[in-house]
């Protein structure tokens, strides 16, 4: 009987299928939102699901001269690694899935796996679209992998502890939005340039580049990549709330945060035109992660005995 509440966590809630569910509700909320600031009707409430649905049901169609175990396997590893790393998050406010002592290590390396993924697909195909996007997806994420792991950080800094439901447990008490605002500033920033949203969207701009390093994709891979992005989001915004916002220890906590969170950075997108990739890279990963490691210093002398 063990075995069949562990496989349901795991499948069902809080795992897999409520993680999917969720990851495109919360693209839903986004879509919906941003619709409505710039003055449009926006998607219905479904309309998620049905994308996904038209291109799970779609022919996938593999190029000529591209490694088909890669092309296959990239929007699986992809997805796999977004619903890996929710094991260890507070998803839902409830007690992870699964603990143990460097999770969050190894979770926002799992964060990192959809980019890798969608930067190695690009880089597989001879399209001059995907080859761009892969440069520029890549070029992206070691700009915002190390300033978004340093702010992180810095809560499990204050907490003493390297496992996300100890920092969670700590969190619940400080809301350390209020003594970390340099951190929770370059976490939202992070995250944004990680899941490439807009105004950091230069490695998808549809306008100059197709759909980027996915533009050779189609079918059941470019709804595997669009799950997997989606899961990430509700993911992410977890970890931030957990960390930043006072906890997640409910989940009416977990709904209010996350989506106040989320609110935010659709009011972002709203405001914010699309850089150009230089703008997005150029001095961001250096002061990003010196403004970080600033904080750091200051945490390091206060809490010094």
């Amino acid at each position: 009987m063990n075995w069949f509440f562990v496989l349901l966590s795991l499948m069902v809630f809080p795992g897999g299928l409520f993680l999917l569910a969720g990851g495109m509700a919360y693209e839903w909320v986004d879509r919906k939102m941003l619709a409505v600031f710039q003055n449009r009707a926006g998607p219905r409430w479904f309309q998620p699901l049905a994308d996904t649905v038209k291109l799970l049901i779609k022919e996938e169609i593999i190029p000529d001269k591209v490694n088909e175990i890669l092309f296959i396997g990239l929007p699986i590893a992809a997805l796999a690694g977004g619903l890996t790393a929710a094991l260890y998050v507070p998803v839902a406010g409830l007690t992870p899935v699964y603990s143990f002592p460097g999770d969050l290590i190894v979770t926002l390396y799992l964060l990192s796996l959809l980019t890798l993924c969608m930067g190695l697909a690009g880089a597989n195909t001879l399209d001059r679209f995907s080859l761009i996007g892969a440069t520029r997806t890549l070029t992206q994420v070691f700009s915002y992998e190390a300033p978004f792991l340093l702010a992180m950080l810095g809560p499990a800094l204050v907490a003493g502890s390297w496992q996300i439901s100890d920092i969670n447990a700590y969190a619940g008490g400080h809301w350390l939005i209020l003594t970390q605002p340099v951190g929770f500033i370059v976490a939202v920033i992070g995250f944004m340039g990680k899941l490439v949203m807009p105004p950091f969207d230069a490695p998808e701009a549809h306008t100059e580049i197709g759909a980027g390093a996915l533009t050779e994709y189609s079918g059941r891979g470019l709804a595997f990549f669009h799950l997997a992005k989606a899961v990430e989001l509700i993911v992410g915004l977890s970890l931030v709330s957990a960390f930043y916002l006072g906890g997640l220890a409910n989940p009416l906590e977990f709904l209010v945060k996350t989506l106040a969170l989320l609110f935010v950075l659709i009011g972002l997108q709203s405001l914010l035109t699309r850089m150009r990739i230089d703008q997005t890279v150029g001095m961001w990963w250096r002061y990003g992660t010196l403004v970080v490691l600033a904080q750091w210093l200051v945490i390091i002398l206060v809490m010094r005995p």
